[in-house]
């Protein structure tokens, strides 16, 4: 059975000051949530989000990046061990504005991947199609791509650790949602990708969550779906909002 997972991506927002005062207003209630909560903030915010969070068994805290290297000449990058000391748990890999903005391609989302991994770490691997993929009917074919990439050289064992979050990119930040039948349809078929490379049983374990635009309006309709195990939360995550959707997953 798998366990629900509602993951908030902060992005670049929130000095260490101001995430002190977002945690202390969400922790409560995402402490008492039937999922898993993790709050993925910036880096300058881990000590700090870290330390409001000491006591709470249900929250933790995930990255938003990571370095594939152990070390090095690597100005502004952060490794694995520098996270997990500081008690990062996730993190995020491939997410579309790090591919859109900063360079990432398939090989480093690989990379990263088994970084993370090795490093035990629990990897949220971002897939997803522009608008006009979606509009030329490729959608799967360009997320099958991108899983078949990101997962190459990963080994049986290890994948079900890692979370598959599917990010329509034409729905993050837009306001723009995919129908939940969208999203199930999509999510569903990642969940095949995973079984053609590995076998049933893997991707049934696998968690696959919707990361476009979810909302405390329209959560509860996407978490129905029988392919969507959570959500990775955007905009939402930085408000009350948050605590509505954690709220709103049932056993």
């Amino acid at each position: 059975m798998r366990k629900n997972i509602i993951a908030g991506n902060w992005k670049m927002n929130l000095t260490p000051s101001e995430s002190k005062g977002l945690v202390n207003m969400l922790k409560d209630a995402c402490e008492a949530a039937k999922c898993d909560v993790v709050f993925c903030v910036p880096y300058v915010d881990i000590d700090t989000v870290t330390k409001e969070l000491e006591g709470c068994k249900n929250i933790a805290v995930g990255a938003q990046n990571l370095h594939f290297e152990d070390h090095g000449a690597y100005t502004g990058e952060v490794s694995a061990d520098m996270l997990k000391e500081m008690g990062v748990k996730y993190v995020i890999i491939g997410h579309s504005e790090r591919r859109q903005y900063f360079g990432e391609t398939d090989e480093t989302v690989n990379k990263k991947i088994k970084m993370a991994l090795r490093k035990g770490l629990i990897p949220i691997l971002c897939v997803g199609e522009t608008l006009q993929m979606k509009d030329d009917g490729i959608t799967i074919d360009h997320i099958s791509i991108q899983i078949k990439r990101a997962f190459r050289g990963v080994d049986s064992e290890d994948v079900d650790r890692v979370i598959i979050a599917y990010e329509p990119i034409w729905a993050i930040g837009t306001g723009r949602t995919a129908s939940a039948y969208q999203a199930e349809e999509v999510c569903a078929g990642i969940r095949a990708i995973i079984g053609d490379i590995y076998g049933d049983e893997i991707a049934e374990n696998i968690r696959i969550l919707y990361g476009g635009s979810m909302n405390s309006e329209n959560c509860e309709e996407l978490m129905a779906m029988p392919d969507i195990d959570g959500g990775l939360i955007g905009g939402a995550s930085l408000k009350n909002d948050f605590n509505l959707i954690v709220n709103s997953v049932r056993e």
